[in-house]
């Protein structure tokens, strides 16, 4: 018996079309997330402290939302092809033409995750030179300068 207000099980064709949706949905999300990381470099690099956080947040929501939808894209995954689930797996109960798109949608996607691990690297390390540049200069390095 079903506990009251659980929601009812998907069916696997309800669930691919929810993986399908996902994926498309997390390439939209990764290209606003390059955007935003651009963004943030852009806002480094001029020093503006302002736009850096209100950079900061936006890019923390998003972050959220694309990890709740990968946890869910697991989930179907598991849905679809059982435990310890692939993409590939999954793709491959689809029809040839669907499973072609799905499979070049997926290989999109990872290069955008790999271009956002690449971009938030980058900002990371100028973040923390700058920071450590203004703890220099605020605070002084003995090893700045050589006595006379």
């Amino acid at each position: 018996m079903k506990p009251l207000g659980a929601p009812a099980p998907l069916s696997r064709q309800e669930a691919m079309k929810q993986l399908l949706q996902g994926l498309l949905d997390d390439r939209d999300g990764y290209g606003q997330l390059l955007g935003l990381l651009d963004e943030q470099f852009d806002a480094a690099i001029r020093h503006q402290r302002e736009r850096l956080g209100d950079i900061a947040a936006a890019i923390g929501t998003l972050v959220d939302t694309l990890e709740s939808r990968r946890a869910r894209r697991v989930a179907l995954a598991t849905i679809l092809t059982g435990p310890e689930p692939t993409m590939e797996a999954a793709f491959a109960l689809l029809r040839a033409d669907a499973r072609a798109r799905a499979l070049s949608d997926w290989t999109a996607l990872e290069q955008m995750v790999g271009a956002a691990k690449a971009a938030g690297k980058r900002n990371g390390e100028l973040l923390a030179e700058q920071f450590t540049i203004m703890q220099r200069v605020l605070h002084g390095d003995d090893q700045l300068y050589e006595p006379v």
